[in-house]
């Protein structure tokens, strides 16, 4: 008798492989089988399985057991069911699919409004609500008058306060490098504890030119509102502790 060492994965596979080689699609089984060929114990076992599949189809199938086989689906398909609805796994992957729609929802809402400048905007709102009156020079005039102080001490060029607001009192103002290094005027005024912002207007990466939008647009970061207008290339933010409404009354039109 012939001996072939084999590995325990490869008699398995050996074992198990179809007595007709064109139709093993394994590429392990397919080596199994050319080392185990040479061997008695696998030419024993094929001679086997041959003689059996020989046997099974000399067997005669009843007339009623070969309906069960007429049909194409022998295998019927399964339907969705409502107690699979109520699976804990299918409930947190549909919950976890509606908290995802929900965040690209309120994202698209929140964003759709969007201006050049307006993420800008934004994270100025999270500075006038972390600012304290302590870190402004104390300033009491009217806050359109400002723009001459920005000119000559700090060679700020159109850093003007809009007309609508020009006539508000201020406590004090301060002039300060943003994340981006753009120089960025702060104003506090008496008037609901406002604040004003002038900062550079977003520009076109490759023309370098002021990206321009008319009217007034509104922003809105954790619990703060502004709105904004820019003229050149300088956008002016008047921002509170409210809503759009709070700031509505104090602009000649509305938002865009």
């Amino acid at each position: 008798m012939k001996s072939v060492r084999l590995s325990r994965r490869q008699r398995l596979l050996a074992s198990c492989a179809p007595i007709r080689e064109e139709l093993i699609n394994d590429r392990s089984m397919r080596a199994a089988v050319f080392c185990a060929r040479a061997s008695d114990e696998f030419a024993n076992q094929q001679s086997f399985d041959r003689a059996v599949a020989t046997l099974v189809r000399s067997v005669p199938v009843p007339p009623e057991i070969g309906e069960w086989f007429s049909s194409e689906n022998l295998v019927p398909r399964s339907k969705w069911k409502w107690k699979m609805a109520q699976n804990p796994a299918v409930l947190a992957v549909a919950i976890a699919l509606a908290v995802i729609a929900g965040v690209f929802v309120l994202q698209f809402l929140e964003h759709r409004h969007d201006f050049p400048g307006a993420e800008a905007a934004r994270k100025l709102l999270m500075v006038a609500a972390s600012t304290r009156s302590v870190l402004l020079d104390p300033v009491r005039t009217d806050a359109g008058a400002l723009g001459d102080l920005f000119f000559m001490k700090h060679q700020l060029e159109h850093y003007d306060v809009a007309p609508e607001f020009a006539d508000f009192r201020t406590l004090g103002c301060r002039v300060f490098d943003d994340e981006e290094r753009h120089r960025v005027a702060q104003i506090w005024v008496i008037e609901k504890g406002m604040q004003f912002f002038l900062f550079p207007a977003e520009r076109n990466a490759k023309t370098g030119a002021a990206l321009e939008f008319s009217g007034w647009r509104y922003v809105e970061q954790e619990g703060w509102t502004g709105v904004v207008q820019e003229r050149n290339g300088v956008c002016f933010m008047a921002a509170l502790h409210g809503r759009e409404k709070d700031l509505a009354p104090y602009v000649s039109k509305t938002k865009e």
